[in-house]
């Protein structure tokens, strides 16, 4: 059979050579998806090789944590180690309820004074509000060190040292990058729901907590798991407010292990460490969607 040419005399792609194109674009997919699923693998290995190494330290002796080069797999898995860290000197009950006091009102008040603030600026008219918007984001330049000892000075003169009102009270006075966030995601609501919610009578606020917030609940509830988060892991707010360690978080019981002059207890604290990451790991598989969600539609709407 004759081949067929075109008039300028180059030949046209065969169903063969063209099957061998596709099949060398398959295969380079192929490549990329094995080198992408590597990559994605070490990652994955380098971000639970703390994890890893925190459980198989839980579960050793005093003397197998001291060895080098390091034992990875216990010879005899301590699990008692577990309710030694717990229930020992260190009162983690008590510990637990103070950090859960702690980042549940602090996550409460900084959700809802960032929600009506964000409100403000992105619904309402009023004379400087840009001004004064850009007031509040210019303070998240402020370095935290700037403010702390007025801050500490007020909070003394006040007599709530040793208690958690200087870290609650300031959370209901909102956040500006949480402002910042919400602001975003309202500017982006249509009005019409709230000129009909005018029309009917209704005011602002109950605009607000009626049509607002239910329509806003991913970047409300995304604000509010951000917010909970941060608190439950802060260290240094309770560090200079809390003395006595009745009144500790977990952030602060945690360091009860450290020994002055060496002997940490390392299989002990590991063992506690784990226990605490429980309430945040199950707190964001929860609401993961709600927490996704949100920094979606804040991230690309606003």
């Amino acid at each position: 059979m004759a081949t067929q040419t075109t008039s300028s005399g180059v030949r046209p792609a065969t169903p063969f050579v063209r099957r061998g194109l596709w099949a060398s674009k398959r295969r380079r997919e192929q490549i990329v998806t094995i080198i992408s699923t590597i990559i994605v693998a070490l990652g994955l290995i380098i971000i639970l090789f703390p994890l890893v190494w925190m459980f198989s330290t839980s579960l050793k002796t005093r003397a197998e944590v001291a060895k080098f080069p390091p034992v990875w797999i216990p010879s005899v898995p301590q699990w008692d180690n577990y309710r030694v860290a717990l229930t020992g000197e260190n009162r983690f009950d008590i510990y637990f309820k103070n950090t859960l006091i702690y980042a549940g009102g602090a996550a409460l008040g900084e959700t809802l004074s960032c929600a009506l603030v964000a409100y403000g600026f992105a619904r309402l008219r009023a004379p400087g509000k840009n001004a004064l918007f850009v007031l509040v984001l210019a303070t998240m330049m402020l370095p935290f060190w700037v403010t702390l000892i007025p801050q500490y000075i007020i909070f003394a003169r006040l007599g709530w040292i040793d208690t958690y009102l200087p870290l609650l009270v300031p959370k209901f006075f909102g956040s500006a990058y949480l402002i910042f966030l919400l602001r975003q995601f309202y500017k982006t609501l249509p009005k019409d729901y709230e000129e009909a919610a005018l029309i009917d009578g209704a005011g602002y606020f109950g605009i607000w907590w009626r049509i607002i917030v239910p329509l806003s609940l991913p970047a409300v509830g995304a604000v509010a798991i951000m917010s909970f988060m941060f608190h439950y892991q802060d260290f240094m707010g309770p560090l200079l407010y809390i003395n006595s360690q009745y009144n500790y978080p977990v952030a602060i019981g945690l360091q009860q292990f450290r020994a002055p002059f060496g002997g940490t207890a390392f299989h002990l604290l590991m063992a506690a460490s784990l226990v605490t990451l429980i309430p945040p790991m199950v707190l964001f598989f929860l609401a993961q969607r709600y927490f996704i969600q949100g920094i979606v539609v804040t991230g690309v709407k606003g």
